[in-house]
């Protein structure tokens, strides 16, 4: 469900998804965003109200420096950068997106392809989805609201969501479903771009690039899943080995997070 942010985008709260055992998610558990620095008073009260008491930032040092969260009132911030430098490009300058896009119309894909196989293999952001689920762990009041974030909310957020959707017993039709939304909630701010960076100059090659940084596809999901796969048979081996999940820990997130 898309909140009522006004100065932010891809906002929702994820209660409703169907889980394991005829359950379904909970509402105002648990929300995942785009970046919170252009919140306005308004919207920092209404998260606020709405119950958010944690938020986790996935973003990098440079990325937090330069558009830091207005954290809502009552909540703890916690850091948890998936990269020490932002890999989806998502944050780089137009100069750095000029230099390195505009020769190459597949160069943002082939890019977000292995940003993918990264988040699933880099022990930085092995660390920081494991710190994630600590602190999901360590959230059992119902009416406190856990709010994870990157700088779009789509695909440091989104891997996020897809292991802890996994966790939940929510099937892989719906998770996939849950991650492709992500676009009908990123068109404003990358319409906002590409009229940018097409007043200067931009080529075709280099607007291409762009769409495909700030969209999700499933071949991007699909990078990382099947790199799971590869390297540890089953998403379910993944959570056990890479994020230290025991399942009597699974079965704690599914009765917190479940009703």
């Amino acid at each position: 469900m898309l909140l009522n942010i006004h100065h932010g985008f891809n906002f929702r709260d994820m209660g409703g998804y169907p889980g394991a055992g005829m359950h379904t998610i909970k509402k105002h558990k648990l929300i995942r965003s785009g970046k919170l620095d252009e919140l306005s008073d308004r919207d920092v009260h209404f998260l606020s109200d709405y119950g958010v008491r944690f938020d986790v930032d996935f973003r990098s040092a440079d990325e937090k420096k330069a558009a830091p969260d207005r954290v809502p009132h009552g909540a703890s911030y916690y850091s948890f950068p998936v990269f020490p430098t932002d890999e989806t490009q998502v944050s780089k300058t137009r100069e750095e997106e000029f230099k390195q896009f505009a020769a190459d119309p597949r160069g943002g894909y082939k890019n977000m392809l292995q940003t993918y196989a990264d988040m699933v293999l880099q022990d930085d952001a092995q660390k920081a989805y494991r710190q994630f689920f600590d602190l999901l762990l360590s959230n059992p009041d119902d009416g406190q609201a856990l709010l994870f974030h990157c700088s779009a909310g789509k695909d440091r957020t989104g891997m996020g969501a897809v292991y802890l959707m996994s966790a939940l017993g929510v099937n892989m039709a719906t998770i996939k479903q849950d991650y492709i939304a992500a676009n009908d909630y990123i068109q404003e701010p990358l319409r906002q771009i590409l009229s940018s960076v097409q007043k200067q100059g931009a080529n075709a090659n280099l607007e291409q690039s762009i769409t495909d940084l700030w969209t999700v596809k499933e071949d991007y999901l699909d990078s990382a899943l099947t790199t799971i796969d590869h390297n540890y048979g089953s998403m379910r081996n993944y959570l056990h080995e890479a994020l230290n999940l025991s399942d009597e820990q699974v079965t704690d997130l599914q009765r917190i997070y479940l009703v």
